[in-house]
């Protein structure tokens, strides 16, 4: 298990790229990673499952798929309002 806490903090757009890229390498190699992100959608990119906290609590937990696709958490973690 591997655990990262905010890997793409202070990363050029570039280098956030570069490292998610081998953050998913080793993924590949079966390992599991759990990894606090603010960068919800690059995170949900790469990840099998996520959970949104708010306020120190679980609010959401479905696959990465499922929560990229949820209209409700786009507009409220993911910075895209109604549209």
């Amino acid at each position: 298990v591997l655990l990262m806490d905010e890997p793409s903090m202070g990363l050029a757009p570039a280098l956030v790229q570069t490292n998610f890229e081998l953050i998913q390498q080793i993924h590949e190699e079966g390992v599991a990673i759990f990894m606090v992100e603010q960068n919800a959608n690059m995170a949900l990119s790469i990840a099998d499952r996520g959970w949104v906290l708010q306020t120190g609590r679980v609010v959401l937990d479905d696959s990465a798929e499922a929560l990229l696709a949820n209209p409700e958490l786009r507009a409220s973690y993911l910075g895209e309002g109604n549209r």
